[in-house]
């Protein structure tokens, strides 16, 4: 019986001792400098640009998907499981779009119905 309890007191105290160490953890590639983020960035330029931004890294997704196909269909050297990802990353980017562009028009309408 008693080693089961110093069994457990072991496990007790490595659970604890998880709990109160910090880990200093860096994503592989990246430098420690935090990226800006697209809050800091809309405080930084006005809202058209922030709009005109998305709308143009949405293109940029749908474009390298359409090369990637293109690509593969005459090349055959690009894996298949790039192309598949780039067409995922461009319907995401594009439903994406298709989400904040409801939003604001929900947002106009709600604006426009208000009472002064």
């Amino acid at each position: 019986m008693s080693e089961i309890v110093a069994i457990g007191a072991i496990g007790a105290d490595a659970a604890n001792s998880l709990r109160s160490a910090t880990y200093d953890v860096q994503p592989l590639g990246r430098t420690a400098m935090p990226a800006a983020s697209p809050y800091a960035m809309a405080e930084q330029s006005g809202f058209a640009e922030l709009i005109t931004g998305g709308l143009s890294r949405m293109d940029a997704k749908v474009a390298h998907a359409d090369r990637m196909v293109t690509q593969f269909a005459l090349d055959g050297n690009t894996p298949i499981h790039h192309v598949t990802i780039a067409l995922e990353e461009a319907r995401l980017s594009v439903e994406m779009a298709m989400q904040v562009r409801q939003r604001l028009v929900e947002g106009y309408r709600e604006l426009m119905n208000m009472q002064l």
